[in-house]
């Protein structure tokens, strides 16, 4: 069955956070994604990651509160997502990462939307799991 559409790309993942202001620092200040708009009477702030967005809800807010259990040992909200990072240089990414106090959990050759490529798994204050993948060139 074919579609009436073709899908371009990520547009935004939704995150339930724990502590708006530890996770805007970790995704501006670590990742490099700057705050774009913020809607403090429904707790969202939407953060931009290339021309995607990640957007972060606070669990008191009209959004977070719809969703149950905050995220946590027994309550994850995603597996993991996986932005594109160019250049991959893995020593300088762990390097800047290290400064930041932020941990690699693994890292390998994965496959995604661009092919097979280099990536790195770490977690946000939250403990949602970000895969930076880098594009194998040739």
């Amino acid at each position: 069955m074919t579609t009436p559409f073709d899908i371009l790309e990520v547009d935004h993942v939704v995150f339930r956070v724990r502590d708006i202001e530890r996770s805007i620092a970790f995704y501006r200040d670590v990742l490099g994604c700057p705050v774009e708009r913020e809607n403090e009477a429904f707790g969202l702030y939407h953060l931009r990651v290339g021309r995607a967005m990640i957007d972060l809800v606070t669990l008191d807010g009209k959004l977070g509160q719809a969703g149950g259990v905050g995220p946590g040992e027994e309550g994850r909200n995603v597996d993991h997502i996986c932005v594109d990072v160019e250049p991959f240089d893995e020593a300088a990414i762990r390097d800047h990462l290290a400064k930041h106090g932020i941990e690699v959990s693994d890292s390998g050759e994965r496959f995604g939307a661009h092919g097979m490529g280099p990536s790195i798994y770490i977690q946000d204050p939250d403990g949602n799991t970000i895969e930076l993948k880098g594009i194998r060139k040739g």
